[in-house]
């Protein structure tokens, strides 16, 4: 299937590793034009060599790195069409915080950077894309909006998601699509390390740790993040039209929960 992404030109928050990284890859190999930027230099410039991408330090926690990025991309690519929201804290790599934990600190931090940060992006480059009749907007959420366990993941994760369905309902009639993603855990370069230090922490072999997180969805085994990236390519082609506003989970199938 052609995506006729061919020419596009991406901005991919976070693109210098885990699930950023390959949908940058994903959207190059369908001939897209892609800006990555991430807040560590040799991080991000590494990627974008490797890839094939303009590389673009940017925190996304700051209104004035923002418009700079946006600046940058466009004057690099000559305009943007599509924009992949995907810098944020990574979920799952540490335990999450107890109520007794939780600060008012913690939580600022994260919604500053996935929610803000996600949402200062939007207006950046929504502008652009509404002149030219044509834009899509993808969020890297998560799916602690439809679950307990992490009391800030869920928060930062249910923001994303109304964001999105509000900006698709108010740019959506100018053809910019606005969708939300929520992978489930998904292996990444980080993976290894996580699995390894669960196991050690539990006095119990990788194997066993590995185990485990296969039997949480219905696949029985972890989503890659390449296969994240697939659908976010199609998210991001025309031929995703129908699609606006909606969550796409893609964390392998939740067994025993019905989602209409």
């Amino acid at each position: 299937m052609d995506l006729q992404l061919a020419g596009r030109r991406a901005l991919v928050t976070g693109g210098s590793r885990g699930i950023g990284k390959a949908v940058a890859a994903a959207l190059i190999a369908e001939g897209a034009v892609v800006t990555i930027c991430a807040r560590h230099r040799e991080a991000v410039e590494s990627a974008a060599a490797e890839l094939g991408a303009t590389a673009v330090v940017a925190d996304t926690g700051s209104d004035e790195s923002v418009r700079e990025l946006v600046a940058r991309a466009t004057d690099a690519m000559g305009g943007i069409d599509i924009l992949v929201n995907a810098a944020a804290t990574p979920a799952g790599q540490a335990p999450p915080l107890s109520l007794p934990e939780i600060t008012a600190e913690a939580l600022l931090a994260e919604v500053n950077v996935k929610v803000l940060g996600y949402l200062r992006c939007a207006q950046a480059v929504a502008p652009g894309m509404v002149e030219r009749g044509w834009g899509r907007i993808i969020s890297i959420s998560g799916l602690a909006a439809r679950s307990t366990g992490s009391t800030i993941g869920s928060i930062r994760n249910v923001a994303v998601a109304a964001m999105t369905k509000n900006l698709a309902d108010e740019l959506g009639r100018s053809g910019v699509n606005v969708t939300v993603v929520h992978p489930g855990l998904t292996r990444t370069e980080a993976t290894t390390g996580v699995v390894a230090a669960r196991a050690a922490a539990r006095g119990v072999d990788i194997a066993e740790i590995e185990s485990r997180l296969a039997g949480l969805n219905s696949i029985g085994r972890m989503v890659n993040a390449d296969e994240i990236a697939a659908v976010v390519a199609f998210l991001a082609s025309p031929l995703s039209v129908a699609i606006n506003g909606d969550a796409v989970a893609c964390g392998g199938g939740i067994p025993g929960v019905i989602h209409y």
